[in-house]
């Protein structure tokens, strides 16, 4: 299983998360953004376009390390990693 851990903002959209110990059985960036939208219904179209690839004010991090597959998100992950997802805000 993979913990995945959010921006404290995103609870706004999903409050369902908050407070939650959030795992997902996830192979890879892609397998988990689908996971958790059965967590969180329409995350999934909130993290990604309808083509699947990652929005451009969205950043995931598998431990430490940036998702480099931005597309196709295939970005392994392995039991124990921690999936961060970060959302850029932006506005004036």
């Amino acid at each position: 299983m993979v913990t995945v851990q959010f921006t404290r903002h995103l609870y706004a959209f999903f409050p369902q998360l908050q407070g939650s110990d959030v795992k997902v059985d996830a192979t890879n960036a892609a397998e988990a953004v689908r996971a958790l939208e059965h967590v969180a219904p329409g995350i999934g179209l909130y993290l990604c376009d309808e083509l699947g690839r990652l929005r451009p004010h969205v950043n995931l991090f598998v431990n430490k390390d940036r998702v480099k597959d931005r597309r196709g998100l295939s970005d392994p992950l392995a039991p124990g990693d921690t999936l961060w997802v970060l959302q850029a805000l932006s506005g004036g």
